[in-house]
This record gives C-alpha cells, structure tokens and sequence, in this order.
C-alpha cells in the first residue's frame, strides 16, 4: 500500500507539471504576442510568480473544495485518486496540449474525480450531491460546473471595461508614448496573473495529496512523517512542493497554445494585453478567496475575447474561440470516462480489503 501511496503523489506531481506546462502559455501569451518577453524569459518571468503565491494565498480554500468537496471522505483511497489523476493527465496532455488546444487542468481533474467515483460505487452515491444548508445548487460540484460558463463570462466582461476605461484615460496621451508606458504595465498585470495561477492552480495539488495522505494516515510512515495533522490541512511542505512543480511546469513553456491564445484568438497590442491580464488576474483572486477551482485557461481566453470586442465584434476570431469552447465543455465527460475506465481496470488489481 505505501508503494501506491508515494506511486500516487508522483501521479499529483506529474498533474501538477503538465498543468504548469499546459497554463504557462496562459500566463505569457500575451506578454509574448506583444514582444514585451522573449519566450525564454516569459516563462522565467511567470515561473517566479507562480510560486510568489505561496506568500499571498492560503492554500487551503480551494485546496479544501478538491480533496473534500467532490467525493465522499468514505470512498476516497489511493487507487481512487490516482485513477482520476490519469485521467485528467491523459486528457489535458496526450489530447489537448499536444494539439494545442487550451484545456482547463481544473475541470479534467474534476472530472477524472467524479468518473473514478462513479466506477467505485457503481453509481453517485459516491458524489457529493447535496449540503447540509442546501440541495445541489449549493454543492462545490455544481459551483465548479457553474463556474465552466461564469468565468470566461466574468473574464470577457472585465476585459471588455477594462480596456474601454483604458483607452478612454490614455486617449488624450500620444500614442508611442502610451505603447511604452502598457509595455511595463504588462510586466505587473502579467506578473499578477501567475501569482493567480499559482494560487488558484496549485492548491488542486494540494488538496489531491492532502486528502490522500488524510485517506491513508493510518499507515505509520504516512501518519508519522508525511501526515502529522489530525484534521484536513495543508501540510506546508506539501504547499511548498506543488507549488514548485507547477513553476517547474511553466518554465517547460507550452507554445503551441501561447500561439492559440496570444496570436490567433484576437491581435493585441501592450494596451489590450495588460486589460486582458488585469481581467484574468481579478477574477482568479476572487474565486481563489472563495475556494472555487476555476480555468485559468478559460478566465484568460474571456478577457482576451473581451479586449478584442472593443475595436470590433470581428476582430475576434470566433471559429477558433467556437472550438476552444467546445473543448471546455468536453473536458469534464471525456476526463471522467477515461478516469472511469482507468478506476474500472484498476479495481481487478486491488486487494480484497
């Protein structure tokens, strides 16, 4: 069981990469498409303050609604997570980054969640499907799905006003001199933007290692060495370990996807490029306050199609963001098909408890 256990947090670690690989390109798609960064140092650049988030957020909230608000405590074991792990890892890296096609890291994990469950119970019992103050519509599931069509809305709304108050306070200022002042503005909003990365994306990691060492405690090594808490909580080492795994990631780059978001979506110029990432920052540090697990693939690409609509509803290229979304809404039942399949396999190699 130990081996399955550490077996496990290297399948988190390798999620926890691919995700930084997948969504660097969403932390410097912009900076790179205006040639404010070489892609070298772009991913340099994010890779640092993806990992600044471990002295801004706690790494509890969101961490708290992956290792608890998804599955039931009394179904969840190593070969659980470690199925829905290879799902989302299948799904977000062999499909859609190798195509390069954003994907949200988030939702494939929730989705490799929820169908390894369905295959251990047979059914949904195995889902939280109702709170103790509320139905469904109150369960961290259906805010997560919510939240699949809330945050590229809330991202394309903030970027839509935010680039119109933009360009309404610099109309009066000469045009190069404008260029050069966003040029450095766009290295602090593309600078807050991973440090919402980090924040919101590594605490996925957290709360899958988290709930599996808070699953297996009652093996010695794991209670005495890897999980000395006696209610769920982030170990600060766990923290410190994500969170330097998805930097690692970023700096891997992932530029197929930089040139989807920052070269095909929409032409930006350094004004439109700091709306888009100043949109996108917002919205993840509200949702990560609140614990939800959002897309930073899908906040990003909203404030990005929010910036393009206002030089002109064309300027956006809908046949690309048509297939982006699409994608999005396929993430969650494919990830759980494969998580379930996966978790269905599995289940003729586990030991008789």
């Amino acid at each position: 069981m130990l081996a399955i256990v550490f077996l496990t947090i290297l399948a988190a670690l390798v999620f926890d990469f691919v995700n930084g690989m997948n969504d660097a390109a969403n932390s410097i798609a912009t900076i790179v498409s205006t040639r404010i960064l070489s892609p070298r140092v772009a991913v340099i650049w994010a890779a640092f303050f993806n990992f600044a988030a471990l002295f801004i957020f706690d790494g509890s909230k969101v961490a708290g609604t992956v290792g608890k608000g998804i599955v039931s405590s009394t179904f969840i074991d190593e070969y659980l997570i470690l199925s829905a792990l290879l799902g989302a890892i299948i799904w977000a890296w062999f499909f859609c980054a190798r195509l390069g096609i954003p994907v949200s890291s988030s939702h494939s994990l929730t989705g490799g969640l929820i169908g390894a469950a369905i295959a251990k119970a047979h059914g949904f019992s195995a889902l939280v499907l109702t709170t103790a103050t509320g139905g469904f519509f109150s369960t961290k599931i259906f805010i997560t799905l919510l939240f699949i069509f809330l945050a590229p809305m809330i991202g394309l709304i903030l970027g839509y006003l935010i680039m119109v108050i933009t360009m309404w306070v610099a109309r009066r200022f000469n045009p190069s001199r404008i260029d050069k002042f966003f040029r450095m503005g766009q290295l602090l909003s593309s600078a807050a933007f991973s440090i919402g990365h980090g924040g919101n994306d590594a605490q996925k990691t957290m709360g899958i290692i988290t709930v599996l060492l808070y699953s297996t405690r009652n093996i010695p090594f794991v209670h005495q060495y890897l999980y000395p808490y006696g209610d769920f909580h982030v170990p600060t080492w766990v923290s410190i370990l994500s969170l330097t795994v998805i930097s690692l990631g970023t700096m891997s780059g992932g530029m197929r996807i930089v040139k989807t978001m920052g070269m095909k979506l929409t032409h930006l110029k350094p004004i439109g490029g700091f709306s888009a990432e100043t949109a996108g920052a917002i919205t993840l540090y509200a949702a990560t306050s609140i614990g939800i697990p959002v897309s930073t693939t899908q906040t990003i690409a909203g404030a990005i199609m929010g910036v393009g609509t206002t030089r002109r509803f064309s300027a956006v290229r809908w046949g690309i963001a048509g297939n982006i979304i699409t994608t999005w809404i396929l993430t969650i039942p494919l990830s759980a098909l494969i998580g379930g399949v996966i978790y269905f396999i599995m289940s003729y190699f586990i030991p008789a408890s």
